[in-house]
């Protein structure tokens, strides 16, 4: 008796798989089978965020022969508790702040948590791109992958950074999000692709098997070998 296709056994989620996922380039060919309806849309670009959405993307444009490239973006944690987010920032000066329920940050803290990102993110976006020029966007349909969303700040940012450069279509697709985090960003997306939204949700890591963090090598290697892949397709 033939088992239950691997995009089935995700979209049952957390009820009868602890760890739907193995890894992160696992959960972007799974992402992929949920996209195939732009394998034909002309001009079809995939931007991964750095990093750890680069391996999901990867395989995303990979399965839907598209462009790959990067964006950018920095989550700004909560001074003292970096891992909760509060906002983030993006390539293009652009910057999304969700205030801490009831909290308050003071000035100088918050000054000094961006400053530190914004380097960051100058040092990764020359780090990965090089001289090459960032990719065009407008008129075409862009997927925004990452590797999951809890608040939703990075990719509300990768949104609102790529809206001015005139996208015909902006997608957000991760394998995992929680609900309410999937629910707000289609009031700003052009469309929002979720296959799994696991209630409760908790945290990303909790649905990988294998959640290690993705190194600056791993990019570099994933962006070689998609930019030779994609050169080979168009010649």
């Amino acid at each position: 008796m033939k088992g239950p296709t691997e995009a089935q056994q995700t979209a049952q989620g957390a009820t009868h798989l602890q760890t739907p996922f193995r890894d992160r380039r696992h959960a972007g060919r799974v992402l992929a089978g949920h996209l195939e309806h732009y394998r034909n849309r002309p001009n079809l670009l995939v931007l991964g965020l750095v990093r750890g959405g680069i391996p999901v993307a990867f395989e995303v444009a990979r399965a839907l022969s598209a462009q790959l490239d990067i964006l950018v973006v920095r989550k700004i944690g909560y001074p003292g508790q970096e891992e909760y987010a509060i906002g983030a920032i993006a390539s293009g000066g652009v910057r999304v702040m969700n205030p801490r329920p009831g909290g308050t940050v003071a000035p100088d803290a918050l000054a000094a948590v961006v400053a530190r990102e914004e380097a960051e993110l100058v040092r990764r976006e020359h780090l990965y791109r090089g001289s090459r020029p960032a990719v065009a966007i407008a008129g075409r349909t862009v997927l925004v992958v990452d590797d999951g969303l809890a608040t939703g700040a990075s990719m509300l940012a990768a949104v609102t950074a790529l809206r001015p450069q005139r996208p015909a279509h902006i997608a957000v697709a991760v394998p995992v999000s929680a609900p309410t985090t999937c629910k707000a960003l289609r009031e700003k997306a052009d469309a929002v692709v979720c296959p799994l939204t696991p209630q409760p949700f908790h945290a990303v890591g909790l649905w990988y098997e294998d959640f290690a963090q993705t190194t600056d090598e791993e990019v570099e290697a994933l962006l070689d070998e998609a930019r030779r892949e994609h050169m080979a397709a168009h010649h």
